[in-house]
């Protein structure tokens, strides 16, 4: 196989202890399956940083210039052991040797440009490993204490300037609850995987497909945000292109001087991990692991009702089921062992009904489901089921290692082949999370409320999520003598409506309600 043609780049001003370091690392990078070349911008003021640049060009592939711009301006970029001080047009002048870097990339036909601050040290495999990811624009994660006595944060980040609290749009959070969120990402990038992010920067590689797509470190004059990473992030969302980081293979930052204490253990850890982190990264063993999906479901006296239309169908993509019986008195136990013959599965068989205060069912589903170590979770009632595309579709979303979590639109239908849409029934215009990655370290926390309070953790945006366009049909309300029977539940546990809405209560039995024929989506 004809090896990569990646274009390494590196602005240097840098301190010669440092820059010793850095030039280092990028000896030991692996290239049995990429051409590695270099670019740098030589704009020290330090004459050792210049030599070793020199020197470093004596034996390899280097494209070496001279910046035109410290002779003009001979102003020093100053850094101390406490942090670094970037003034506007110092960050504009970087932005534009980046930006050289990439028509260089172009019109040396390089199938990479791969961007590098002269303070970072890589693991062997770093560059090798993100190609390997498919990713067009990848950062690989480094950890930074920016200010003394602060915690380390990383080079990547969710929305605008540095904000790292996952959030849905328009959605008012606590101080406390920012907090929660902030450290759940903080958590997640902790974790090795790959995960699309809203910002990056400083170790970053490019594709050849994004670079011809007109990316570029130019200022945005009408944007006020600091940083020239910040405007190379929204001219490539603004492109159509995604941003993701890799936390594989954490670069090493030298920040600040006293950091160089840290690199004779970062270059121990290079050698002492390489086997662990290359099989934990083997692509054969990511392309045949299928994650488990688990179906987490709550039913009472569904027997005769759509239990068996919907189990049918969750066959052809589940592994494994839990099952909270709410108080039936009729066969709806013997009805799921038939049908999920052969697929293990546990039923939790409550003698009196919870549903009175549903937020307990609901902890109670959550707690026997995660006690069974699931990967996937999908949560849905006895009366709901995807389309059929779903069950083409449900294994690249379980396998997407960006995602943790899953929202669709679910339709009432109101007989068997239409679903209400009018001015009371409006559940398919908005999103609701139905299907999750499990991860351990997350700590639930549940709307403490006895009716509507949501059949997952409240919490749960705080994990990466996505929109599915497979739809859910709600089959509870397709039949008149169901839709009586829950219209008097609901006069006997919410008479208040002090949970939900009173005219939508009062809706229920409209005769002449708004329907839409349901058209089905095709497989492929």
């Amino acid at each position: 196989m004809e090896k990569k043609k990646v274009l390494l780049g590196s602005p240097v001003c840098q301190k010669s202890n440092i820059l010793r370091e850095f030039l280092d690392s990028l000896t030991r990078l692996e290239q049995e399956d990429v051409c590695i070349e270099y670019i740098f911008v030589d704009d020290n003021h330090e004459e050792e940083s210049s030599r070793q640049l020199l020197l470093f060009a004596q034996n390899k592939p280097v494209r070496l210039y001279q910046s035109v711009d410290k002779e003009k301006n001979p102003e020093t970029y100053v850094c101390d052991d406490a942090t670094h001080y970037w003034k506007e047009h110092l960050i504009w002048k970087v932005a534009k040797f980046k930006d050289f870097m990439i028509q260089k990339a172009i019109e040396g036909s390089y199938d990479y440009l791969f961007l590098i601050d002269s303070d970072l040290l890589l693991y062997p495999r770093t560059i090798t490993h993100l190609i390997g990811t498919g990713k067009d624009i990848i950062s690989e994660i480094f950890w930074t204490t920016w200010y003394p006595e602060t915690p380390e944060l990383p080079n990547v980040w969710l929305y605008d300037s540095y904000d790292m609290v996952r959030r849905l749009r328009g959605e008012s959070l606590t101080p406390e609850e920012q907090m929660k969120r902030q450290q759940a990402f903080l958590n997640q990038l902790k974790v090795p995987g790959v995960y699309e992010v809203g910002g990056l920067g400083a170790c970053t590689l490019i594709s050849r497909k994004a670079l011809l797509q007109g990316i570029c470190f130019r200022e945005i004059e009408n944007l006020t945000l600091w940083g020239e990473d910040r405007h190379f992030c929204i001219r490539v969302k603004a492109l159509g292109l995604d941003l993701f980081v890799d936390t594989y293979y954490p670069a090493y930052h030298i920040y600040r001087e006293s950091a160089l204490e840290g690199v004779s253990d970062f270059k121990k850890k290079c050698d002492a991990d390489k086997g662990r982190l290359k099989e934990r990264t083997n692509e054969k063993y990511l392309s045949v692991h299928r994650p488990k999906l688990t179906l987490s479901m709550i039913m009472k006296n569904e027997a005769n009702r759509y239990l068996e239309k919907v189990l049918e169908e969750h066959r052809h993509y589940i592994d494994e089921a839990v099952i909270i019986d709410d108080g039936s008195t009729d066969n709806s136990v013997d009805l799921c062992r038939k049908i999920l013959r052969g697929i293990p599965y546990q039923i939790i068989q409550n003698p009196v009904s919870k549903f009175q205060n549903e937020v307990e069912l609901r902890k109670q589903q959550w707690e026997e489901t995660v006690r069974t170590n699931p990967e996937w979770i999908l949560n849905l009632d006895a009366d709901e089921m995807f389309e059929r595309k779903f069950k083409e579709k449900v294994q690249d979303l379980i396998c997407n290692p960006d995602v943790d979590l899953y929202f669709f639109r679910l339709y009432d239908f109101w007989d068997d082949n239409h679903y209400r849409e009018d001015k009371y029934w409006q559940a398919h215009s908005i999103y609701r999370p139905f299907l999750i990655r499990y991860r351990p370290d997350f700590q639930a926390e549940w709307n403490e409320t006895p009716l509507h309070c949501g059949r997952f953790p409240k919490n749960i945006t705080m994990l990466s999520y996505a929109l599915g366009d497979m739809r859910i049909k709600h089959l509870g309300w397709s039949d008149p003598k169901d839709r009586l029977a829950k219209y008097l539940r609901y006069l006997q546990l919410d008479p208040e409506s002090r949970y939900g809405w009173k005219e939508q209560y009062e809706s229920i039995l409209d005769p002449n309600p708004g329907l839409v024929e349901w058209e089905e989506s095709p497989l492929r």
